[in-house]
Parts: C-alpha cells; structure tokens; sequence
C-alpha cells in the first residue's frame, strides 16, 4: 500500500511515515501544500491520501483538499483534525472525504493510522466492486433482452395439433450473492409458412453473453432471409445457413459454434421431417404407451453450425401417430444437475421421458410445467446453469 501524507508539523510527519511503513506499506511525507500537490501530480498510484486538516485554517485545508481530489479523483482521502474542529469535517465528508480521525493531545491516533487507512481502503474497493458487479448485472440484463426479443411470444398451432415453447435463461451468482440471469444463446422458431406446413427451429449457441447472444442474432437474420427459399429441404436448408454462417468469423473465434434443430411439420400428413447440426434428438411418446424414447440415434445430428463449411447433413422422418407427443429441446434441460443422497445426479434423457409419461395424462402446458419444475428440483435450488428451451408438439 502507498500512502501520500500531508502533514503540517515536519517533526510529527517523520514519526508517521516511520510507524505507516512497515511490511508492505510504503509513505511519502509532504510537509507544505505545495509539495503535496507536487506529488499528486506526479505520481496516480498512490493507494490513500492522509490528509492534517485545520492548519492554518479551515478554508486553506478544504482548498487543498479539493486540489487532492482533482489531481487524485479515484484515491480516497483521509482527514487528520483536532477534536474541537470535528464538527466542520461534514465539509469535507459531503465533498469525498472518505473518514477522518482525531489527533488527541497525547498523539495516540498515530498508532491507529495504519488500521484506518487500511480499512478505508478495503471499503472504498468492496464499494467499487460492489458498482462494477452491479454494472455488469446491467450489461447481462442489456443483452439477455435483446436475445429474448427474438424468441416469440406466441405460437400459433395448426389444425389437429397444440404446440407450445419455452424459455427459461440461466443464473449465476456474483459479488454480494445476487442472482444474475445470464444471456444465453437459446433460441426457437414456431411458424406457420401456409396452412399444411409448420416450421420448428431450436438452437443453441455455445457459451454465454454477448458472443452466444450474437451468434444467435446472426442465426436468426439469417434465418430470416432465406427460410423462404426451399424450406422443405430440411437438410439443404441446414447447409445453407452453416455455410453463411462460416463466413463469420466472430462465431467461429474461440471455438464458438451453434446446434440446431431444424424441421417442418406436415399437419396434413402427420409426419415432422427433421436435421439436426449437432443438437439433442427429439423425443416421441405416444400418449397411449406413455413411452418416450429418441426418435433416432444420437448419430443421427451433424456436425454443428459454424464449424465446417462444406459440412453435409440428413434429412429425417418421424411419423405423429394419433395421440403423439414430440419433444424438441436444448441441453439445458437433460445437463441440469444436483447431488442426490450425496451422489452427482442430472437428470438426464431419462429425467425427461419419464416426466413425459407421468403427464401423459395431462395437458400440453402442463406437460410443459412439470419438465421445467423437475428438471429445475434436481438442482436442490441451484438453478439450471445453462438457459433451457422447450418446444412441445401434440397430436390430437
């Protein structure tokens, strides 16, 4: 720690800086305003100012001090006073000053400096702290809203079906233990290109904040662009996207990469034609059964967006049977995990199927519900820790 001292008695600033300076801590002593400007001015890294305030007077003390603070606006100041002069100290404390002490007549105040200035210290830092935790809280909320400006609010079923989505960000905890939702790089689609064809999309950028949110933008603009272009060739359509999307190198940087699970549902024939770039295999149950397995094996997903641009992929048909339900979902929901009877547990595929068929049974919304709590109770209150979309098709 480097202090910078401005004292009025020569004799009495030697004794300080000698009782300051040990271990770690360095003091410089200035014994005329003058001086102590000069060294303000030459020098920023100081770590805390001590400060004699009254000598010769009130007004000179505060001038000099507003010359501290504007030389050194980052560094806190402490005040040095007599007792009979405490009471204009809320000059001081209203214009930056940080604390002060009294110089009792017995000058026992010089050996509880150091403890002073290194609490001031350590507050001022834990408050700085405390502003860039809540800065980047605002920074996380910034761009978590732009992310979830994309992802629509309402799906529109088509006849014979009810589709519902879903969306749910991470948390993490910083500084202070205040949960913080994360912008993640979720992301779905649910729409209708006329009235016998559906579109579902579900992808998932790799990592957090601001890359992932922009991998995700990208995706979505250009998904924008060119799902008019030949959307029944699931697989065409795959490629083309990867292959824009190469030709960023933003996303590839760092390893960056983004799943997807892309398909259109043929409402009049009952079949939802799929590819997948590296993304979880959907899950099919039927209703009567109450079984819910992959609809193909894990194999069955190409490599994922961004990688490989001459990156080859295949389409995939799955028939809806009377009374079918069809799960297309991000890793958030099988990777949430927690400790159960002392044991790592996620919950999994399994987790999954199994809370589709206790709700066979029940609505499609409810459905819904019960894989987010579930999913969300094996975590023992942690969260999930990654952000978690859903999208959830029944045939009626």
């Amino acid at each position: 720690m480097r202090i910078l001292v401005g004292w009025d008695d020569a004799s009495q600033g030697e004794t300080i800086a000698l009782i300051l300076s040990v271990d770690d801590t360095e003091a410089v002593v200035a014994s005329t305003p003058l001086q102590l400007l000069s060294y303000a001015h030459a020098e920023d890294n100081w770590d805390v100012v001590l400060l004699a305030i009254g000598r010769p007077d009130i007004e000179a003390s505060l001038e000099l001090f507003r010359g501290v603070r504007k030389l050194l606006p980052e560094v806190p100041v402490v005040g040095a006073c007599e007792p009979s002069e405490v009471i204009r100290m809320a000059r001081f404390l209203t214009q930056g000053m940080k604390a002060y002490v009294l110089r009792d007549a017995s000058n026992d105040f010089i050996f509880l400096l150091h403890a002073t200035l290194m609490n001031t210290v350590e507050a001022v830092q834990a408050e700085r702290e405390r502003q860039i935790a809540e800065k980047l809280r605002e920074e996380i909320d910034s761009v978590r809203k732009l992310q979830e400006s994309i992802i629509p609010a309402d799906v529109v079923s088509p006849d014979g079906y009810r589709i519902v989505a879903r969306y749910e960000p991470s948390q993490i905890r910083v500084f202070g233990g205040q949960p913080v939702v994360m912008a993640g790089g979720d992301y779905y689609e649910v729409f209708r290109v006329d009235p016998q064809h559906t579109i579902v999309l579900v992808g998932d950028a790799s990592g957090h904040g601001m890359k992932a949110c922009m991998s995700i933008m990208t995706m979505h603009t250009l998904i924008s662009m060119i799902r008019s272009e030949g959307f029944e060739d699931v697989s065409g359509f795959v490629a083309k996207v990867n292959r824009r999307l190469c030709e960023q190198s933003f996303i590839q940087s760092g390893g960056g990469f983004i799943t997807v699970l892309y398909g259109v549902l043929y409402n009049d024939e009952h079949k939802f034609v799929w590819t997948s770039a590296g993304h979880p295999i959907p899950l099919l149950m039927n209703r009567d059964g109450g079984e819910a397995t992959p609809v193909g094996p894990h194999e069955a997903g190409g490599l994922p967006l961004g990688l490989y641009e001459e990156a080859e992929y295949e389409s995939n048909v799955t028939e809806l049977p009377p009374g079918s339900r069809l799960l297309i979902y991000t890793d958030g929901v099988i990777e949430a995990f927690g400790e159960v009877n002392g044991k790592h547990a996620e919950f999994g595929i399994d987790g999954t199927c199994r809370t589709m068929a206790l709700h066979r049974d029940a609505t499609v919304e409810t459905t819904m519900q019960a894989i987010f709590d579930e999913s969300q109770a094996i975590t023992n209150g942690a969260g999930r820790h990654d952000d978690t979309s859903v999208v959830l098709i029944d045939r009626l």
